[in-house]
């Protein structure tokens, strides 16, 4: 039976009256069912309402997608947004708790750009809210425009951390990405280690060592870009997305061996 793999949403105005949807990109969609080998299941922006252990119950694994949209500032205790910063509070209420309570059950968990900033801040860590405002940052956010190749071609290198997760995956300390983010992690997480950084510092990404009480995790890592964009394309990219079907796949064995137990 395939994995149930869920796919965090955003809250999105669609149609000509602006009605509220709950959304994520097809291609998280595409990179589940087409490389993870599992059943996407859209996970709705429902706020304080959401049934998170109810989720958990039923899910193998969870995707954090990337979104326009910042985490609130009010949950790392950080200065308000500029004016006209999309915000999505139903998410991050959605998310945060996700995130803790997917660590706690050991669900493999895939974090990209938003979701890598969310798992930051649901374990205590803090945003740049604006990193191309930072003196000797990059701008990280590349122009809106309508050619998909060149939105989300390669604009920068990351440098690898050596004998980590993601070098065990590209086989090198460095590699080209893609950038479409104006936040950024500035204060890490207790747990989190760093995976990659950016030319500028900018951490690109990372692993959960483990929990806020020092106990060790399952399989939890993020990526500050978006390899949904380019698996058919990118080796990387693609591995990212095998390596997560692989922590599935080890999690299911070792229930099945707990209970033939």
């Amino acid at each position: 039976m395939k994995a149930l793999v869920g796919i965090s949403c955003c809250t999105k105005l669609f149609g000509v009256f602006a009605m509220p949807n709950h959304a994520a990109s097809d291609t998280y969609v595409r990179a589940v069912d087409q490389v993870v080998g599992a059943v996407p299941v859209l996970l709705p922006a429902k706020g304080h309402a959401a049934d998170v252990e109810t989720l958990l119950d039923r899910l193998d694994g969870i995707i954090l997608t990337g979104s326009r949209s910042n985490v609130q500032p009010s949950l790392y205790e950080g200065p308000p947004h500029a004016d006209g910063t999309p915000e999505d509070p139903a998410r991050d209420a959605v998310t945060l708790p996700l995130i803790r309570a997917a660590l706690a059950r050991g669900l493999p968990l895939l974090a990209i750009c938003r979701g890598l900033q969310e798992m930051n801040v649901a374990l205590g860590g803090t945003l740049h809210q604006r990193l191309q405002d930072l003196p000797g940052r990059l701008d990280h956010s590349t122009p809106l425009q309508p050619l998909a190749r060149v939105r989300q071609g390669k604009a920068h290198a990351v440098r690898i951390v050596p004998r980590g997760w993601l070098h065990r995956l590209a086989g090198a300390t460095e590699i080209k990405v893609n950038s479409l983010h104006n936040q950024g992690i500035d204060r890490l997480a207790p747990g989190l280690v760093v995976e990659a950084t950016a030319p500028d510092g900018t951490i690109e990404a990372v692993r959960v060592a483990a929990s806020a009480t020092g106990a060790p995790v399952g399989y939890a890592v993020g990526v500050q870009w978006h390899p949904e964009y380019d698996f058919a394309t990118d080796a990387v990219s693609r591995r990212i997305f095998e390596d997560f079907a692989q922590a599935l796949r080890a999690r299911d064995a070792e229930g099945m061996a707990a209970a033939a137990d």
